[in-house]
């Protein structure tokens, strides 16, 4: 099945491509459907990135202390 590019912008894009790839249009398309689609495929997401550095600051012991405006002035020496 034929694909048919209307928007003049992604015929563009698909020609600057195949230009720097030394290849034609219709390779320079499915290289990019095919990226894409990798790219897609390898993508960790957030929760799971950020998973680790929840597990550190969870690791780390209560200090006790009461995190209040008091707190905060002392640490930023407004006190």
């Amino acid at each position: 099945m034929a694909l048919n590019i209307r928007r003049e912008e992604v015929n563009q894009l698909a020609e600057k491509l195949a230009a720097r790839k030394g290849i034609n249009k219709t390779e320079a398309v499915k290289l990019a459907l095919e990226n894409e689609l990798r790219r897609l495929d390898q993508a960790v997401p957030l929760r799971e990135r950020l998973r680790p550095i929840q597990n550190r600051v969870m690791a780390r012991p209560a200090t006790g202390l009461v995190a209040d405006k008091v707190f905060y002035d002392e640490l930023s020496g407004d006190a």
